[in-house]
Order: C-alpha cells, then sequence, then structure tokens
C-alpha cells in the first residue's frame, strides 16, 4: 500500500471511529431518556461486553502471550491503576455527565482534557507554555464561561452537576491518557485495553450491584446497547487506532474533534435537544482551543 493509500485509509477510519463515538454518547443519552437506567450500570454494561469481547478476541488471537503481562507485577499493577483510575473513571464520568447535560455538552466538555494535558506536560517538563498554548487554554476557557453562564457571570445557566461532571471527565480523559504509557507499547493496546475494560467493568457493577437491577429492557434500549458496546466501544476504537497507525496521534487526535460536532448535530436531531446560539459559540472556542494544541504539536514535529 503507498503513503497516500494508507494516508487515504487513516484519515477514514479515524473520522469514522470519531464519528461513532459521538454516535454512541447519544446513544447513551437516548437510554438515560428513556429508561431508570442510571450511567454506573451504563458504564458496567459497556465496559463488561467490551471487555468480555476483546478478551475473547485476544484468546482467539494471541492466547499464548495474552497472560504474559501478569507475570510481571509492577505493570500488572500499572494495569490495574489504569483500568480504575483511567478507563473506569472516564467511562462513568462521561455517562454521568451526559445524564447530566446531552451527549453533545458532555463530549465537548470532556475534550477539555486535551487542554488539561498539554497544562500537566508544561508543568512536567518544568517550562512555560508556548503562545498556541496559551492561547488554546484562554479560548477553552471562555468557551466553558459561555456554556455555563452565557456571558452573565451572576447566573448559571447549565446545571451544576452538569458542568462538575464533564470537568471531572476532562479530568478523567487527562488521567485514561497518561496512565498506560508505556504499557500499550510493551503488551499491545487490544490486551491492555481489553483487560482493564473487564476489571473496571467487575469493579464497577459490584459497586452498583447491577444484578439488582430490573433488566426486562425493550428491543430499542437493547440495541442503543449494542451500539455503544459493539459500535461505540469496539468498532470505533479499532478504527481510531487504525488511524493513529497510518496517519499518526496529532494528526488522529484533529480529525478526532468529529467527535463533539457529531454528537451535538445528533443530540439536536434525534433528541430534540435545544442549544441557544452562545452555547455553539462556547463549542467552537473549545473545540478550537483543541486544534490549536494539536496544530501547534504537529508543527513542532515538522519543524
Amino acid at each position: 500500500m503507498s503513503q497516500k493509500q494508507k494516508k487515504i485509509r487513516g484519515i477514514i477510519c479515524t473520522l469514522i471511529g470519531g464519528t461513532a463515538w459521538g454516535f454512541s454518547g447519544t446513544c447513551g443519552q437516548y437510554i438515560f431518556a428513556n429508561c431508570q437506567m442510571n450511567s454506573g450500570t451504563l458504564a458496567s454494561i459497556r465496559m463488561l461486553g467490551a471487555g468480555i469481547l476483546l478478551c475473547i478476541f485476544n484468546l482467539i488471537v494471541r492466547k499464548k502471550s495474552m497472560f504474559e503481562l501478569w507475570k510481571h507485577p509492577v505493570d500488572a499493577f500499572r494495569l490495574v491503576l489504569f483500568a480504575l483510575g483511567g478507563l473506569m473513571f472516564t467511562q462513568y464520568a462521561y455517562l454521568t455527565a451526559i445524564g447530566y447535560s446531552n451527549s453533545g455538552t458532555a463530549t465537548v466538555l470532556q475534550n477539555l482534557g486535551i487542554i488539561l494535558l498539554m497544562v500537566i506536560t508544561c508543568i512536567m517538563e518544568r517550562k512555560l507554555p508556548l503562545k498556541n498554548e496559551v492561547m488554546a487554554a484562554i479560548l477553552a476557557l471562555a468557551g466553558v464561561f459561555l456554556l455555563a453562564t452565557h456571558g452573565n457571570p451572576s447566573e448559571l445557566v447549565m446545571s451544576r452537576d452538569a458542568l462538575e461532571w464533564g470537568l471531572i471527565a476532562a479530568v478523567a480523559m487527562a488521567s485514561y491518557t497518561l496512565l498506560p504509557r508505556g504499557l500499550l507499547e510493551k503488551w499491545g493496546t487490544l490486551v491492555v485495553v481489553g483487560f482493564a475494560m473487564l476489571i473496571g467493568g467487575i469493579v464497577l457493577s459490584c459497586g452498583f450491584q447491577i444484578w439488582k437491577e430490573p433488566m426486562d429492557y425493550s428491543w430499542n434500549i437493547i440495541a442503543a446497547l449494542f451500539v455503544i458496546v459493539v459500535i461505540g466501544t469496539l468498532a470505533a476504537f479499532s478504527l481510531y487506532l487504525q488511524g493513529v497507525s497510518d496517519i499518526g496521534p496529532v494528526k488522529a487526535s484533529m480529525i478526532g474533534c468529529v467527535e463533539p460536532v457529531v454528537a451535538t448535530i445528533l443530540s439536536t436531531v434525534w433528541m430534540g435537544t435545544t442549544f441557544a446560539a452562545i452555547d455553539l459559540v462556547g463549542f467552537v472556542l473549545i473545540i478550537g482551543g483543541v486544534l490549536l494544541v494539536s496544530f501547534k504539536k504537529e508543527t513542532g514535529r515538522n519543524q
């Protein structure tokens, strides 16, 4: 395959993966609107379902090497830490944010995690942020301000729970990105994520005792769950990783910004969520900040 074909494949895979994530978030909003399922139960089902399917796939593809990770105590500890403090934290915070707001708002707020990663990187490397990074942070903060207050600092138009969980989801996204460094390269993404999904799903299931929840869901709820587990988790993750492999993580993260756009459009068209014009301005500012950080990284790498 030529470099041009590989680049085209990477762009298409990343676009489809980001779109699937956005669709998945709106399916979560649909479930919350049409049944009594809470975010803990939904996150448990999502993680358990994806974890079981990934582990079965790993057993088929790499049966001999799949369990090697557990023979290394330090890596095993890091895996459990990633499962609970990274993946489980991210899934629960994001779905809870959707429950208190909508998929578009929750997804946009979660993407603030990229700005937070930039700040953490500057602190860890003991360097001042670049001008583009400062501008990105200003744009992101301005976007959050407009979303939360509509420009009036004395009035909070977004519910406090929605804002808090959206910001927690951003912290979770940063944690999810930082914790598995080294593990993915050493043991393989599918093995690490498969075990992490399974561990996080089991812990969440026990914590929320989902076996006590009524499971007599209608076909439309089951269909939405299928989309979240298979399309919005397994397919989206695999496609996005293929995109990262083909075009690199920076370009992939920039194209991945299609996720909040898709989530916002679907939330409006499908779920009937109404956004004020100033909300959309806030979305654009936050996404613009995220793109600015990613673009700066790409420019620096090329130089």
